[in-house]
């Protein structure tokens, strides 16, 4: 990802795929994003995968998003598909959802 064209306010969707629930994915996803200052959610999905919806400066987003590539320990990370969105400013944190698909 290009990152000197693209700063300033960004929002992106992750879908992240592999052995990755049960692992405490979410709880490094969120302390990574807490780290970085971004705001947003993680939540686990019917399918097996975590979906990751944040919002912050779009450099501090790619460096969030090549963190989630490669997981915590015991995750293995088969892909992650990233959407990038414009932002909407609609989280104050980072936190982690429970079920409400």
């Amino acid at each position: 990802m290009a990152t000197d064209q693209f700063s300033g306010p960004a929002r992106f969707r992750a879908v992240v795929s592999g052995h990755v629930q049960m692992v405490g994915f979410r709880a490094f996803a969120q302390s990574r994003a807490l780290t970085l200052g971004v705001t947003g959610r993680v939540r686990n999905l019917p399918s097996g995968e975590v979906e990751v919806v944040a919002e912050g400066d779009r450099k501090l987003l790619e460096e969030f998003a090549a963190a989630l590539r490669k997981g915590p320990r015991g995750a293995r990370v088969a892909d992650v598909t990233v959407s990038w969105q414009a932002p909407r400013g609609e989280f104050s944190d980072f936190s982690v959802w429970h079920g409400g698909w």
